[in-house]
């Protein structure tokens, strides 16, 4: 199957796009999911992030307390690679095992933090989200109730645009209005079936 990975800086519209794509027939893995499963009470993950951090990161029913855990990682850089040590293995783990079990001509893969992971390596192109900057942390300000300072520190603990777009083998404006970016998915979408197709003729072929 057909891997594409998407990802953009927080508050770009990856999950608006990536549902765009379902809409279509895409297949979705979002690794924002399969993050929230693997530190589910009675995973090893949240096991692991608990020695790390504590207890205190607890709810009182054994859950994450996702808001307590954000606000140590946000405002302190090694607690948060501390955090990405932790986790990122998992989630690949899991991601791939959802690939491998997927049907379909081609798969969405939302990754987030697909260049700082190096999960570029794991997919065939590299789709990214982008708006600029002013968009981004307007949207972001109103989507969490963030002041700009909070806002900011979430928007600089990512890779910088530059480098996400670097990265880039297809890029889609969300600046715009809906309208637009959904124009955009049914274009990339016609071209990815288009790819599916002939990496599935090739692979005919050379049996």
């Amino acid at each position: 199957m057909l891997r594409i990975g998407l990802t953009g800086g927080i508050a770009s519209g990856k999950s608006s796009v990536a549902k765009m794509f379902t809409e279509l027939g895409a297949v979705l893995v979002d690794t924002d999911q399969v993050a929230r499963e693997v530190v589910t009470p009675g995973e090893p993950g949240l096991a692991a992030v608990r020695a790390e951090f504590g207890p205190d990161i607890l709810t009182r029913e054994g859950s994450l307390d996702r808001g307590k855990l954000r606000s140590i990682v946000f405002a302190d850089a090694p607690s948060r690679r501390r955090l990405e040590g932790i986790l990122h293995p998992l989630i690949r783990q899991r991601t791939l095992q959802l690939l491998d079990a997927a049907q379909g001509a081609y798969a969405i893969v939302a990754v987030p933090l697909l260049v700082e992971t190096g999960f570029g390596s794991l997919v065939d192109r590299v789709l990214v989200v982008d708006c600029r900057p002013e968009t981004q942390l307007q949207r972001l300000m109103q989507r969490d109730g963030l002041s700009e300072p909070e806002a900011l520190a979430a928007i600089d603990a990512q890779v910088d645009r530059a480098s996400r777009l670097a990265a880039a083998d297809d890029v889609i404006d969300n600046d715009g209005p809906l309208n637009a970016t959904r124009r955009q998915v049914g274009i990339l979408h016609q071209r990815y079936l288009a790819i599916a197709d002939d990496c599935r003729d090739r692979s005919g072929r050379a049996e």
